[in-house]
């Protein structure tokens, strides 16, 4: 793997599906992959705190897988192994990778020390329940090269054979960027969907937002997906948001992680206007009064919006076991928090007179200002986990339109 950014250059698997066992090597060298594979996927989660949104590629075909670390359960903390006692912390994984194989509350013990050992997996599929433990660790130091044990001993010299000159490599032509090229379908939406809301507060309607994936372009070179959300209308009485408002989070287009972002709020909501620029390798974020670190794909609020679309978000059995709680990390005014995410079983809310397949998602933030407001959002039940409904204290956002609009 590259050292830098810990994404594979040269991948050598050895196939034992086969009659004859075949080997596949995937250079890289040449190319460079913007896609982890399984095995430099766990490296570059533990290197991140176990917390963050990566892309891979297996089989072929891409995906995400995002990691969110917290304590789950009580069964979080010490995990006794053939290979020692360990202080660990609980992540939980998810991935449409892993729902292809009917894997469920895949959690991944990392030990708390500077190695983030994984020391247990843990998961559940149709035949039961497994747990992986770790058996044993070891560091092998690297081989003394020939290069270095030749350094301690003389060896005669002699003349160089000349030789004629290599002929020089062509340099291949970097690829063109595409604009607006298809986001993968585990995103749950595509480039161009427009969604209207009616913003109320108590019974009084105050106002139209509008929340839109405009297009996906390169940015500061790097391939960047906008997303926005717009004020269309503001009517008397409204206090919280003028006019001119808006909120924009340029993310990484697979993994929907931050890269940058602008609001611009007034009225009730102006002290959260900032600007935010994060660093995709160190997770650091920086804003008006400093840097902030941060772990690599925390979200904004907006980022947020659009990322839970795509979380595998299954009530818990029992209330007071609420082993599939998703933990987020989201940035708020001048640092990351764990939010919580709770989803209730499937149900069915009323909008315009009619009942409306959804899923309601509690929201807890850790923030007292915002967990003063009892934030919920409803997501459909089909495919596209549209946001339905919103719900901030006496304000409430409903749907009231859903349009592609092409960049």
């Amino acid at each position: 793997i590259d050292p830098t950014s810990g994404l594979p250059v040269l991948i050598n698997r050895t196939i034992k599906s086969t009659a004859v066992p075949k080997e596949v090597v995937s250079n890289f060298l040449t190319t460079p992959t913007t896609n982890f594979e399984l095995l430099s996927l766990i490296f570059k989660a533990r290197e991140a705190g176990g917390n963050g949104s990566f892309p891979f590629s297996e089989n072929g075909e891409n995906y995400v897988a995002t990691f969110a670390a917290g304590r789950l359960d009580k069964l979080g903390g010490k995990v006794r192994t053939d290979a020692g006692e360990f202080d660990t912390t609980p992540t939980i994984i998810q991935s449409t990778y892993l729902d292809l194989f009917g894997i469920k509350n895949f959690r991944l013990d990392l030990s708390n020390d500077q190695f983030r050992i994984p020391v247990r997996m843990r998961f559940d599929t149709g035949k039961g329940s497994f747990t992986v433990l770790l058996a044993s660790v070891r560091v092998d130091e690297p081989p003394v090269s020939m290069d270095s044990a030749l350094v301690t001993q003389p060896q005669p010299t002699s003349q160089p054979t000349p030789r004629p000159a290599p002929t020089p490599r062509p340099v291949p032509t970097p690829t063109p960027f595409i604009d607006n090229q298809p986001l993968l379908r585990e995103v749950k939406f595509v480039i161009g969907e427009t969604l209207d809301y009616r913003v109320m507060q108590g019974s009084q309607a105050i106002g139209t937002i509008r929340l839109a994936a405009k297009e996906r372009k390169q940015a500061e070179n790097a391939d960047s997906l906008l997303l926005s959300a717009t004020v269309l209308q503001i009517l008397p009485g409204n206090r919280a948001f003028g006019a001119a408002d808006s909120l924009i989070t340029r993310v990484n287009p697979d993994t929907l992680a931050p890269q940058s972002a602008e609001f611009r709020l007034s009225q009730g909501l102006a002290a959260l206007s900032q600007r935010l620029s994060v660093n995709g390798s160190t997770g650091a974020i920086a804003f008006g009064a400093g840097t902030a670190d941060a772990p690599v794909g925390t979200h904004t609020i907006l980022s947020l919006i659009y990322a839970m679309r795509s979380f595998h978000l299954q009530a818990s059995k029992t209330n007071s076991a609420p082993v599939n709680d998703t933990r987020v990390a989201v940035f708020w005014r001048d640092r990351p928090y764990i939010f919580v995410l709770r989803p209730a079983p499937p149900d069915s809310i009323t909008m315009e007179g009619k009942p409306i397949p959804a899923q309601l998602v509690a929201i807890t933030t850790g923030v007292p200002e915002l967990d003063a407001l009892q934030l919920k959002v409803w997501l459909s039940l089909d495919d596209s986990r549209i946001p339905l409904r919103f719900v901030a204290g006496t304000y409430q956002a409903d749907l009231t339109s859903a349009s592609i609009i092409a960049p």
